[in-house]
């Protein structure tokens, strides 16, 4: 099968590694070409297509079609397969749930993973200790709504009995969290989340294709 597009990222992009996994299970193929970001994406021809120049950014296969932001390349993926229906619902109330859970996995997860990786890892922003402790408060609660919604551990999906959209945005959201931020002290509040993750990785191979080995941090990141 011919790819029915694009996707431009830099290496190891969880949102990117969602999306491959999407098309995966929709037996569709995304060519992933070679870019670097801080040049590529700052090319007219690039900037023409993607006003803002950044990544994940698609593009249809015959260059008629675009779309920027990881959610709704996610979606659009999603739809556009035979898995469609159970990656995102068959019915109005579990659509809105799938989404709910999608939505909650950029803005509570990754959101509050960001800030601590940009001003250490990357030191793209400067270092605020008031932000710093804000994403971890942040982010602890939002584990504890996700160890709420497995159950202790009863539950194997975030929404009814199969996998969803739901499960792959937040397990892509905590695949990033969980290398370097959501430590031991943290995931003491959700302890069920370490065999969530690791339950969908053994069950689903298209994940295990496409994202490395779960990596879970002793102690999260910190300003020497």
């Amino acid at each position: 099968m011919a790819p029915i597009g694009k996707i431009y990222t830099y290496p190891n992009n969880a949102r990117v590694q969602r999306v491959l996994t999407i098309a995966a299970l929709n037996g569709l193929e995304i060519e992933v070409p070679e870019f670097q970001m801080g040049v590529d994406n700052n090319t007219p021809e690039f900037l023409a297509k993607f006003m803002y120049g950044r990544v994940p950014a698609f593009e249809s296969a015959d260059g008629s079609f675009t779309l920027s932001e990881g959610q709704a390349i996610a979606r659009y993926v999603a739809d556009i397969g035979p898995m469609a229906s159970q990656l995102l619902g068959a019915d109005p109330n579990t659509r809105a749930k799938i989404e709910e859970w999608a939505c909650f996995a950029e803005q509570e997860i990754t959101a509050n993973v960001s800030p601590p990786l940009l001003m250490i890892i990357h030191n793209l922003t400067p270092y605020n200790q008031g932000l710093y402790d804000m994403s971890a408060a942040k982010c602890e609660r939002a584990l504890t709504k996700v160890e709420r919604a497995l159950e202790g551990g009863k539950r194997k999906f975030l929404v009814g009995d199969q996998l969803t959209l739901a499960d792959l945005s937040v397990f892509s959201a905590l695949y990033l969290a969980t290398e370097y931020w959501a430590d031991e002290e943290m995931l003491k509040s959700a302890p069920s989340i370490e065999g969530y993750m690791r339950g969908l990785l053994a069950e689903v191979p298209e994940l295990r294709k496409n994202f490395q080995a779960l990596t879970f941090c002793k102690k999260r990141v910190t300003k020497e």
